[in-house]
């Protein structure tokens, strides 16, 4: 695929928030030749793949959507999963980005190649692009984690994950097992709780839930947005510093978090009669150490004679159930798994090859790292966005990926002037951001001892950002050309 020299091809895997957000800001700039691959046959990244009953978001919406397209009539203060999805699509639609979108393209393999300064890019379906620029905003949530529970492909009868859910099976009077307690199910649970006969919610660690400060927008409010935008900015600032001042609690000062954990519990006792049952559900390590729930119909969905917790693991499936290590046997009629993702995997199962044959799996076992988590030293324009220690416990990621997003567009400029072939980040800069990050971790709430997705098997925490939003803006406001060597353009 040839390109002229003047306008250098540009690469986004992935049509989540961050690849949108992307296309729409090279469109803004003029800049056309640029092709996004989705795996998918549709965009919407995890909002297109989280359909579970109940899915919605945790962050309000109009906090949760670009700066730059705010939308007056959100029908309620956190968006529902469907309503995100169509605010993604009218994006898309506005900005003209389907006649770039190639979906059902999944990326396999993307190798540097240095004599020709482009990466070369294989698809599952063995089609090949070049780029000048690979930009990657797969995100962190896009492979669902199965658990490894021996006996699993024995299971009779139906199971599926709560990011693949099965909305062909019925569940109506049927016994139900749910494998996991985190924020899918947090959110799924209540809304088949009515459905089912019984349900059996295996649970391997309480989860902290508090109260969701959610409610339906009125018309008079969005007619307010509509009409006087300068409402709709006010209202959005407020959420934004509201939320900002929770990053204290996680990043520095973990003891603030515990007034929270009061209110968490005092609800927990408030909403659910039975002493034992409320007993498990108490979490065994400190608020903020895992993601923080919101929900109001958590605790009453438990409350209900049909559900039972089960705190004891997992030993096997069966043909018609679960067996638990104390060697009681649950027949089930269905198995949900609510794990998660494999969140810290960040861009496998792809290959992705350097210079000289790096191979970036193999530079991330110990746990991934990037320069502000945007470049890697070793793999040239490339940029990644929403990539390791961009992740955030108190405010919206869309806010992350739009600084991530100016910062690439500056590099993208550079990369488009004639004269200059490729930009990788010095080591050395990567290494010292990287321990400065780790350490200003260690103040977190994160390391706090238990076992979360923010942390890799290496025990690094490699997702989340131990700052404000606002510091993270600043420090990617300006491209220094001084942290990237620069390897100019050969003459023709």
């Amino acid at each position: 695929m040839a390109h002229e020299k003047n306008a250098p091809h540009i690469v986004i895997i992935g049509t989540g928030f961050g690849g949108l957000g992307m296309a729409i800001q090279l469109k803004k700039a003029g800049i056309h030749s640029f092709t996004l691959l989705e795996k998918a046959d549709s965009l919407g990244g995890t909002w297109r793949d989280n359909t579970y009953p109940g899915a919605a978001c945790d962050v309000q919406s109009h906090l949760y959507s670009f700066s730059f397209e705010p939308k007056s009539d959100w029908s309620r203060k956190f968006g529902l999963q469907p309503e995100i999805r169509a605010y993604m699509e009218s994006c898309a639609a506005k900005y003209g980005l389907h006649e770039h979108i190639q979906f059902n393209q999944e990326v396999l393999t993307a190798t540097f190649d240095k004599h020709t300064a482009q990466w070369q890019l294989t698809t599952r379906n063995g089609e090949n692009f070049n780029a000048d620029v690979l930009i990657s905003a797969v995100g962190q949530l896009n492979q669902p984690a199965m658990p490894n529970i021996p006996g699993m492909e024995k299971f009779q009868g139906d199971s599926f994950h709560s990011a693949r859910w099965n909305h062909d099976i019925d569940l109506d009077g049927k016994s139900v097992a749910v494998v996991g307690t985190g924020a899918s199910a947090i959110q799924f649970v209540p809304q088949i709780v009515p459905k089912v006969a019984k349900l059996k919610l295996f649970q391997r660690s309480g989860a902290w839930v508090a109260p969701k400060p959610d409610r339906p927008f009125t018309g008079f409010e969005q007619w307010l947005f509509e009409t006087f935008p300068i409402f709709d900015r006010l209202y959005r600032t407020s959420i934004y510093w509201k939320n900002e001042i929770r990053a204290i609690g996680f990043t520095r000062f973990g003891f603030l978090l515990e007034a929270w954990g009061w209110q968490c519990k005092r609800m927990m006792r408030k909403q659910i009669q039975d002493p034992e049952k409320c007993e498990k559900l108490i979490p065994d390590y400190k608020i903020g150490c895992k993601r923080l729930l919101l929900a109001n119909d958590w605790f009453p969905a438990i409350n209900q004679s049909h559900v039972e917790v089960i705190t004891d693991g997992i030993q096997e499936i069966t043909e018609d159930g679960l067996t638990t290590k104390d060697g009681q046997h649950h027949p089930v009629d269905a198995i949900i798994y609510g794990t998660g993702f494999k969140a810290t995997d960040f861009l496998t199962p792809m290959k992705i090859t350097g210079l000289n044959g790096l191979d970036l799996n193999e530079v991330w076992k110990d746990g991934a790292e990037a320069y502000k988590g945007i470049s890697v030293s070793g793999f040239p324009n490339l940029f990644l966005l929403y990539g390791p220690n961009t992740n955030l416990a108190h405010s919206s990621i869309i806010f992350m990926l739009e600084s991530q997003i100016r910062y690439v567009m500056q590099c993208v400029r550079m990369l488009l002037a004639p004269g200059l072939a490729w930009m990788n980040v010095k080591a050395s800069k990567q290494q010292e951001f990287s321990q400065q990050m780790q350490q200003q971790l260690q103040h977190s709430v994160w390391v706090a001892g238990c076992d979360s997705w923010y942390i890799s098997d290496s025990g690094k925490v490699t997702n989340n950002w131990p700052g404000f939003t606002f510091s993270y803006r600043l420090m990617t406001g300006k491209l220094d050309l001084q942290d990237y060597e620069l390897q100019p353009a050969k003459a023709e």
